[in-house]
Order: C-alpha cells, then sequence, then structure tokens
C-alpha cells in the first residue's frame, strides 16, 4: 500500500512508501551528509536510488542536477511521485534502468559526485534471499556489486570526481580494493555506531577519481543516546528539525 510520509527528520519534504517494500533507513540520511559537495557538483548520480530519499536530501544541499537510477519498477515508480510531491522535477530526474545497461549511454566524465547505498551482502547459491525480488536485489548483489559500482564510477566520474558509498564495515577492505583498482582514490572513512560500547554497523567511504593519495579517519559517529533517541549529532543532519 503507497503512503505518503514525512522524510525522515525533514518536516518541508514527503517521501512515497510503499508498506510492502523497504522504508528507507538512516544510511539514506547520513551518506548525504557525509559526501564532499562544493560549489564545483553541478551534476549528480545516486546509484540505486529506491524511492528517492538520497536524491531528495541532496536537493537541499545544492542546486545541482541530479539523477537517480532505479532498476525496479515499483520503487521507481514511487520514486517519480516522491519527486512529485515536492516539486523538484527541475532538479531531479528518476531513469528506470539497470545502471550496467546505460551508464555508457552517457559521456566519459558526466558526474562530478555519485553516491550509492548499495546492496550489502554477497550473493551465493546458499545465500538466505528473500522471495521478494525487490528485497532480494535490495540486500544482495545480484544485479550490482562493488566492482560493477566502482567501474561503472571510473568511467562516469569527471577527473578528481567523489563517489560516497554507505556500506557494512565488514566489506571496508572490498570497498577499498576496487576503489584503488579504478583509480579512485579512498580519501574519508567514518564508522557509525549504534552505542560508544557498541562495534561499528555501518561505514560511510569517500573516493575520488585520481586522487592523490591521503586518507583521513574522521571521528566515530554515534547515532543513539542510552534513551533511544537519535544524538544531536545525527539531528544536526535534519533540517528543519
Amino acid at each position: 500500500m503507497k503512503v505518503t510520509n514525512y522524510l525522515l527528520g525533514y518536516k518541508d519534504m514527503y517521501i512515497m512508501q510503499d508498506t510492502d517494500m523497504f522504508n528507507f533507513s538512516l544510511d539514506s540520511v547520513l551518506l548525504p551528509n557525509f559526501v564532499s559537495i562544493t560549489k564545483n557538483v553541478k551534476n549528480i548520480l545516486d546509484i540505486g536510488c529506491g524511492n528517492a530519499p538520497i536524491p531528495l536530501i541532496l536537493s537541499t544541499k545544492t542546486n545541482a542536477k541530479i539523477v537517480g537510477v532505479e532498476i525496479q519498477k515499483e520503487a521507481y515508480e514511487l520514486a517519480i511521485d516522491s519527486i512529485k510531491i515536492n516539486n523538484l522535477e527541475e532538479q531531479i530526474s528518476i531513469v528506470n534502468a539497470d545502471i550496467n545497461d546505460i551508464y555508457k549511454n552517457y559521456e566519459v566524465g558526466s558526474f562530478d559526485l555519485i553516491t550509492c547505498n548499495p546492496p550489502f551482502f554477497k550473493y551465493q547459491e546458499d545465500s538466505n534471499i528473500n522471495k521478494s525480488d525487490y528485497k532480494t536485489f535490495a540486500r544482495h548483489e545480484i544485479k550490482l556489486n562493488l566492482e560493477q559500482i566502482m567501474k561503472i564510477s571510473k568511467y562516469l566520474l569527471n577527473n578528481n570526481g567523489i563517489i560516497g558509498i554507505v556500506h557494512r564495515p565488514e566489506r571496508l577492505v572490498d570497498i577499498l580494493a576496487e576503489m584503488r583498482k579504478n583509480n579512485i582514490e579512498p580519501k574519508k572513512i567514518r564508522f557509525v555506531y549504534p552505542h560508544p560500547d557498541s562495534e561499528a554497523n555501518i561505514l560511510l567511504v569517500e573516493g575520488r577519481k585520481n586522487g592523490k593519495p591521503g586518507l583521513k579517519i574522521l571521528p566515530p559517529l554515534y547515532s543513539h543516546n542510552d534513551n533511544g533517541e537519535y544524538t544531536m549529532e545525527i539531528k544536526k543532519m535534519f533540517v528543519n528539525n
């Protein structure tokens, strides 16, 4: 069932969701607040945009043109509705396609910034997959994996363009290896922890195409206080909150 909700913490922005599909998570708030967005960023690509939470949040931070690519028709239709309800058709466009099939339709170096909240789990024959195609593709690297993401980013990013990715800490080595293999230099990393005494459960990584070596490890980010509320740093990521 389709429902219209406030975008998490963004009181002047709405997002269309389907109760039978994944709701967007904190990951989609963390990534657009992590990536480096300068006045020189004119064109942004969000790979696997779902119902468009990342493009919507990015639109509050920049006037750059934003393209979201989503392979699944149901999520694409929610994204279209989300863009329309916020009157952002002039800034954000959504494409229903497999990024592996269409990325070469763009010229080399078409984007200054790429964001991606990809499937987290490697797919194996004995993987515990969900019968719902939407949830399966969202969780497992069936249609999109790290190798493909970095190959596509190498092609689509301009020189010194940036890719920002949110993932799980256990995939850090894989992410860095694929970046380096595709001439993307890891530039900053941040680990996100539910609480100060817990292990990290979210990883944020930014890389720069043909960038100079030099990696910054940012201070840890704690998402929740002992009372279960978001920490002040997380709350500050929400505009008009």
